[in-house]
């Protein structure tokens, strides 16, 4: 390919290519559960866009393009609620899941007191478990979603944003 992927904070400009790559990477969820109502697929435009506006979100890029996006938001208990991370098909399997995940982690823990990291997968969503139990993620619950979904819930403590800086 030639050229190597970064991670940065999403922008405005961002939506129209995020909305595109969500519908896109969630296809294959919603074949594996016979369900194409699931939340990233019938989401509108307008709802991405606002969420660039309200939720911390990071996205992958191959120069220009967007490949890979997470969305993470924190509430007034401390909690960061982390969904709809998702890599282009063609890049899936070279690590870049795992390093929005802990991107998108390191930015909620600038943002406020997160004190933990709660996110959720369907829960045949194999490959998406595994992703979530390397990166410390333990089951806590299930629930059943909007669209009947049986949702695994998982969690992980926060470190503190100490603990995300680089040493020297």
């Amino acid at each position: 390919m030639g050229m190597s992927v970064t991670i940065s904070a999403a922008n405005a400009e961002d939506a129209e290519q995020i909305f595109r790559l969500q519908y896109l990477c969630f296809q294959s969820e919603a074949e594996l559960y016979g369900n194409y109502r699931i939340g990233p697929l019938v989401q509108s435009f307008d709802s991405v866009r606002a969420e660039l506006t309200a939720d911390c979100v990071m996205v992958a890029r191959l120069g220009d393009e967007v490949v890979g996006m997470v969305r993470g938001s924190l509430d007034d208990k401390g909690t960061a609620a982390i969904g709809k991370l998702g890599v282009h098909p063609r890049l899936q399997g070279h690590g870049l899941g795992a390093r929005l995940l802990h991107a998108v982690e390191a930015a909620l823990a600038e943002r406020g007191d997160a004190v933990r990291y709660r996110l959720f997968t369907g829960h045949k969503s194999e490959g998406n478990l595994r992703l979530y139990r390397r990166a410390g993620y333990v089951a806590v619950g299930d629930r059943t979603g909007e669209d009947g979904v049986r949702l695994i819930v998982l969690e992980k403590e926060a470190p503190t944003a100490d603990s995300f800086a680089v040493s020297a």
